[in-house]
């Protein structure tokens, strides 16, 4: 029966993973290695700042190896969403780190193809005067013209198709950049004419590496087999085993329906799954299904700057504090805002988390009553400038420290610092401006994401 083995070294790029779990992989002769780099999990300011999820020095240790051993072996390595983001800047500091290890150990002529995300803002308004645009969520504000305009770059997270394309075309070495995370491995069973469904789902699988393992990380390596009646999910490391509920478990992570998962073009109905164990460390999943979707929808993302944080780290220890905790900060904000009238109060925001109460989960923490004998405080302010964000965290600050709540013992400081100085001017605050889907036409995908082939011998990075 026909296979393919697909080695996913770590859960994003630059998280790093052992050495010998890796060369366990590649003595097993796999036939492509692909590795996610990208996420939104922590919010848009990645994206909205331009800057990488991971030091360019822990992303260099991971391409390293990946791109000597694949070019050694002769097999394609394909990096998803580069750079966290994935937009140009993000794929532009990504091609400058991989330059450097083409130099060092001379591999000028591999062939490598970059494909590039970034979605003009004139596109995406013609399509919103189309009605082609939805909004994914309700969390998101509605997008303007105006809201466009004022975003960073906008990406869209391509499908397989970009990927096979450029895999056809000799590639060796593909450079993604905003990819849907099971894109790249599903492109690698397309390549080879192996069933997309199970390179859709073994990539929901792969793309966080060992964390369907047990036990479980996304900084060690993993095998996935896909065949043509299913596929095999295997880690690299003698520390970890699959079982059939660790990977089901992780099938099912992330999603909004018990079965139903919608890519780029696609929908896989997961509904059918079966999840038995192939041996004492592997798992074998049959039964995926993919259907084409009703219409071709990408997933936007962009960012738009929307103010600037000063936040402060303390802790509480006082046993009569923390019974009334929430409403001494209550009463310090109000201070707080009562000493700053003359400013208007819609320029700035003030928030309080407490952790070992409800830092977590907030007003939904149903143990909320049940104090522990200390607090983590974390609170901020949020304003439409820095200087602004300085001088009332500032405020707030001292204003706690010192405030005289009922029952107070001591005058001393009702707050612990472990940092000086204790307030941390954080920058530019982000929120997600575009985070919609946007409906394109078949032939439209090879516009949107175009391919270019760097030339290692001249390329400026």
């Amino acid at each position: 029966m026909r296979e393919i083995k697909i080695l996913a070294p770590c859960g994003i790029l630059g998280y790093g993973f052992p050495k010998q779990s890796f060369m366990n992989g590649i003595a097993e002769k796999p036939d492509a290695i692909v590795v996610d780099a990208g996420s939104t999990d922590a919010g848009p300011h990645k994206l909205g700042k331009g800057v990488a999820i991971v030091s360019d020095e822990a992303s260099r240790r991971d391409l390293e190896l990946i791109i000597t051993e694949a070019a050694k072996a002769g097999i394609p390595a394909i990096v998803g969403s580069a750079g966290g983001a994935g937009g140009r800047v993000h794929v532009e500091r990504t091609l400058h780190i991989i330059s450097s290890i083409i130099k060092e150990h001379h591999l000028e002529s591999l062939k490598t193809a970059v494909i590039w995300a970034d979605i003009p803002k004139e596109f995406i308004w013609q399509k919103m005067k189309a009605g082609k645009v939805e909004q994914l969520g309700n969390l998101v504000k509605e997008l303007t013209k105006e809201r466009l305009e004022n975003s960073s770059g906008v990406v869209a997270q391509m499908g397989h198709e970009p990927v096979v394309k450029a895999l056809r075309e000799g590639a060796k070495l593909i450079i993604c950049g905003r990819a849907y995370d099971p894109s790249p491995f599903a492109a690698v069973a397309e390549y080879y004419g192996l069933p997309l469904e199970y390179g859709y789902h073994a990539g929901k699988i792969l793309e966080c590496a060992a964390l369907c393992a047990v036990p479980g990380t996304t900084k060690d390596c993993m095998m996935g087999t896909i065949r043509e009646d299913g596929f095999i999910i295997k880690p690299l490391s003698d520390d970890r085993k699959c079982t059939s509920l660790s990977v089901a478990a992780h099938t099912f992570y992330e999603k909004e329906h018990p079965y139903l998962l919608h890519g780029p073009g696609v929908v896989m109905n997961l509904k059918e799954c079966r999840f038995e164990q192939y041996d004492d460390r592997s798992v074998m999943v049959t039964g995926s299904r993919i259907e084409k979707a009703p219409k071709y929808q990408v997933k936007l993302e962009g960012a738009v700057q929307v103010a600037y944080r000063t936040f402060v780290i303390a802790g509480v220890r006082d046993p009569i504090m923390l019974s009334m905790l929430e409403e001494v900060e209550q009463q310090v904000e109000q201070q707080t805002k009562e000493y700053y009238e003359d400013i208007d109060q819609g320029r700035y925001e003030i928030h309080f988390l407490n952790y070992g109460i409800n830092g977590v989960m907030g007003d939904a923490e149903p143990l909320s009553e049940e104090k522990g004998h200390e607090a983590g405080v974390v609170f901020e302010v949020i304003a439409d400038t820095q200087e602004l964000a300085n001088m009332i965290c500032s405020t707030l600050r001292s204003t706690f420290l010192h405030y005289g709540y009922p029952g107070r013992k001591s005058t001393a400081g009702n707050l612990a610092f472990p940092f000086a100085p204790s307030d941390i001017p954080f920058g530019p605050v982000y929120e997600f401006s575009v985070y919609h889907l946007m409906e394109i036409a078949g032939e439209e995908i090879e516009q949107l994401f175009p391919i270019e082939y760097p030339d290692w011998s001249s390329v400026p990075y």
